[in-house]
């Protein structure tokens, strides 16, 4: 049985989407996803609404596709980390550390987008059922490279690993929102550090 591959998108089209998610990304940042319209993010893309839907469905279909864009960076972050040379298991492992737990400024503003998304989607079934295979695709990309940094140290997991990379994501996402609302609770990091080692088994 032959299969067709889906159709390449052209070099003007990647860069109309381009810079439509860059202008959605900059609008939901300041007005939020509920207060930022399609005309806002057309306005600021220098866009017709027409050009804005041969490209995306809605301000969902924007969404998700601006995580599948931050899950491949943070992804790619991860495995950078992973990967160390001549390092140890207590160095690999803190970096790793410290790339799931960036707090760029572009970080708290992606938290707070995905934080009002996430209650859009719990009361819409259809941005669930798109966020929730988001959300899936997102830990398994995770769980393939903690996997491979795992098996690169010689380690082994005492737990699932799609179990250790939900406790990793509600971790990183968990101190980042105390962070934004008592900015003085937390150190960068210090929930990661601290108990991603104990569920890996190793001395922190």
């Amino acid at each position: 049985m032959t299969t067709t591959a889906e159709p390449r998108i052209s070099a003007r089209r990647q860069a109309t989407r381009d810079r439509v998610l860059e202008a959605a990304s900059s609008v939901f940042a300041e007005r939020g996803f509920h207060g930022a319209t399609v005309e806002d993010i057309c306005d600021r893309a220098g866009f017709t609404r027409g050009a804005f839907y041969s490209n995306f469905s809605s301000k969902d279909d924007l969404v998700v596709e601006l995580s599948r864009r931050h899950s491949e960076a943070l992804v790619d972050r991860i495995r950078r980390a992973g990967k160390r040379e001549h390092a140890g298991t207590d160095e690999v492992l803190r970096d790793v550390f410290a790339a799931l737990a960036d707090d760029s400024r572009s970080k708290e503003r992606w938290l707070v987008l995905t934080t009002e998304f996430t209650l859009h989607a719990i009361r819409d079934p259809e941005a669930r059922r798109a966020w929730a295979a988001q959300q899936r695709r997102v830990r398994d990309e995770l769980v393939t490279v903690v996997d491979e940094t795992v098996a690169r140290q010689g380690l082994t997991m005492p737990i699932p690993t799609e179990l250790f990379v939900r406790a990793a994501i509600a971790l990183a996402q968990g101190s980042m929102t105390q962070r934004l609302v008592e900015p003085r609770s937390l150190a960068v990091g210090e929930l990661e550090r601290t108990v991603l080692p104990i569920l890996l088994g190793v001395d922190a």
